[in-house]
């Protein structure tokens, strides 16, 4: 009961923390409407079950122990995270404001940028690989192993979810497509200070 609470606690705090994944979601529910906001929440979800898998599976164990490896992964999830924050940061306004759900960015698309934010993030990797080495010990059944990696996909995919159907409401959006042009520089920003951050990070691994 006891790992349960941990897994939990430790979850929800590390969905609800502020980072790419949130502005990756804003960007695309306020840019391109509701559905491409839900499957970039969809996206991310399924990022979080590659590091659940590569970590259930001892790959998670090497890649903690091995600096060289760690540092080649943060890297590149940080590269990515400086990439989208550029092209968001330079994106131009639209002169018109487009509210409908085909502006722009097709579902496969909004789906990939999610996923690939997940799974490219060290952020995430991190909270997988520490869970899992530090709270789940080797004796918890696969089974529940499974179940703790289904949660937290479940409570990223609710929350992000959530996000998307806030940004993504009409009133809301037309607001701030009219302050597009300042809100892309801010998100560009913070995904680019994010990879920034998160290059520049001593490794701990």
């Amino acid at each position: 009961m006891g790992q349960l609470i941990a897994v939990a606690v430790i979850t929800i705090l590390a969905v609800i923390s502020p980072g790419a994944d949130f502005a990756m979601t804003v960007r695309n529910s306020y840019l391109y409407g509701r559905t491409a906001g839900v499957l970039a929440a969809v996206g991310i979800a399924l990022g979080v079950l590659v590091h659940v898998t590569y970590t259930m599976l001892g790959v998670g164990l090497l890649v903690s122990r091995t600096p060289m490896l760690f540092t080649a992964m943060k890297l590149v999830g940080a590269a990515y995270l400086v990439y989208i924050g550029y092209k968001t940061f330079v994106t131009k306004a639209q002169v018109d404001i487009d509210l409908s759900e085909d502006s722009g960015l097709s579902k496969a698309g909004a789906l990939r940028t999610g996923f690939l934010t997940n799974a490219l993030n060290p952020k995430t990797m991190l909270f997988v690989l520490s869970t899992y080495t530090q709270v789940v010990s080797a004796d918890t059944p696969v089974v529940q192993q499974v179940g703790y990696g289904l949660f937290m996909s479940f409570a990223h995919l609710v929350w992000f979810a959530l996000a998307a159907l806030l940004f993504s409401n009409q009133s809301l959006r037309g607001r701030l497509l009219q302050r597009q042009t300042v809100l892309n520089k801010v998100i560009g920003t913070i995904l680019v200070g994010l990879g920034m951050v998160l290059a520049l990070t001593p490794s701990a691994a």
